[in-house]
């Protein structure tokens, strides 16, 4: 069964085809994805990505965690589940 992994502290400039590319040195990757901000379409500095197999995810956990990329110590770890955001108030809105 597939695992998603968290990925931070990426360099700004990590696309999606280069983080795939690292992560595929510990398996197979499934997807990869870098978060944008949605109005600039600038990198958030962490993304996502699904190894096929349980073990290949612990084995790059234990690969990438710590491990200096462009420059910057990568977080590599399980992905946790989305929590559900509160409603916010039209005060709060833009």
């Amino acid at each position: 069964m597939a695992k998603r992994l968290y990925v931070g502290n990426l360099s700004y400039g990590t696309n999606q085809q280069a983080l795939q590319d690292l992560f595929s040195q510990a398996g197979s990757v499934t997807s990869a994805t870098i978060i944008t901000d949605k109005m600039t379409g600038r990198s958030k500095g962490f993304g996502f990505v699904e190894m096929s197999t349980d073990e290949e995810a612990e084995k790059a956990i234990g690969m990438f965690n710590g491990k200096e990329v462009d420059g910057r110590k990568l977080t590599v770890n399980e992905a946790k589940p989305m929590e559900a955001r509160g409603e916010r108030s039209e005060r709060n809105r833009w």
